[in-house]
């Protein structure tokens, strides 16, 4: 069983699917590996470009 630290209390979490410490009440800062994970983590900024850039690409394939 892992054990994880708060980087802020620094208690040890002993709860593999626990988002926030016990303890104080923080984030524990885990972000998910996945796809939605990764989207999450990346600046707002890039992801309203690749929504403009999938709709230029979307208006360009329905015109052509």
């Amino acid at each position: 069983m892992p054990e994880y630290i708060c980087p802020h209390c620094k208690n040890v979490i002993n709860d593999d699917e626990a988002l926030l410490c016990l303890f104080c009440g923080e984030s524990l800062s885990r972000h998910s590996s996945g796809a939605i994970g990764a989207m999450r983590a990346m600046p707002w900024k890039w992801i309203f470009v690749m929504i403009a850039g999938i709709i230029i690409l979307s208006f360009l394939f329905s015109i052509g």
